[in-house]
């Protein structure tokens, strides 16, 4: 598998406060990737920095092998890498197929478009239901509802069915299943492994071990801002990889 986003090195600093310390991650075409850790391990600093939220003070980011630089979402937008936050970031008060398209509208064709500047509805939602339905999503029925009356599953859903709507290289999902039930989870935890049946790169930070042995063919811990190690669900248990979290054993 091709390595379709990496890091080499990269160092952040607040102050005296140390984010990153020299970290190295990359992940594939085609496989999932979770990165765990403790609060204050670095993780988010890590994922902002690979997104264009944040930029590291040295090192080197890569995608598909040639050297980019990030200086805000729009840039790694632009390179294929798309994140879904913890907060979703949904208008409540828009339809489904709006909220697809949230920030990326598209104009009618000819003069509407360009002179009346005329969305193209139709063909917005066209796409949007292409989008859901590539993606296997059986619990959204209709694309014209408002996503403010949806359950938190569903919402999620539209997030993730955004991301891969655009994302052409990697998708970064945080924290995809906080707050969801058991049965909403393992429709999100399903979506991303159609993401990796795809071929799309998947990074996954979450705090549930259970989920993150379930979906992840490798994880990445960070430990008190370095990469602590990178494990297999095949080669280590979710005790293993708490203990080398927490610094309770060596990788």
């Amino acid at each position: 598998m091709s390595v379709a986003l990496e890091g080499r090195d990269l160092v952040k600093r607040f102050g005296r406060v140390v984010g990153l310390d020299g970290v190295d991650i990359d992940v594939r075409a085609g496989e999932v990737l979770a990165v765990i850790g403790d609060n204050g391990a670095g993780k988010s600093t890590l994922i902002k920095c690979l997104t264009g939220a944040l930029v590291p003070d040295s090192g080197t980011i890569a995608v598909a092998g040639k050297p980019v630089t990030f200086r805000r979402p729009s840039d790694a937008q632009a390179a294929g890498i798309e994140t879904v936050y913890q907060t979703l970031a949904v208008a409540p008060a828009l339809d489904i197929a709006a909220n697809l398209y949230l920030g990326r509208e598209q104009r009618r064709p000819g003069l509407l478009g360009s002179a009346l500047r005329m969305l193209d509805k139709r063909g917005m939602r066209a796409r949007a239901e292409e989008a859901v339905r590539n993606l296997g999503i059986d619990t959204i029925q209709n694309l014209g509802q408002a996503v403010e009356s949806l359950s938190g599953g569903q919402r999620q859903a539209v997030a993730v069915a955004r991301a891969a709507a655009f994302g052409s290289r990697v998708v970064v999902l945080d924290e995809p299943t906080a707050a969801l039930g058991v049965k909403e989870s393992n429709q999100v935890l399903a979506l991303v492994e159609r993401l990796r049946e795809r071929g799309l790169a998947v990074i996954l930070i979450s705090h549930n071990m259970p989920h993150v042995w379930q979906v992840a063919d490798r994880i990445h811990i960070q430990r008190l801002a370095r990469r602590a190690a990178v494990i297999t669900p095949a080669t280590h248990t979710m005790s293993d990889g708490v203990a080398i979290m927490t610094g309770a054993a060596a990788a």
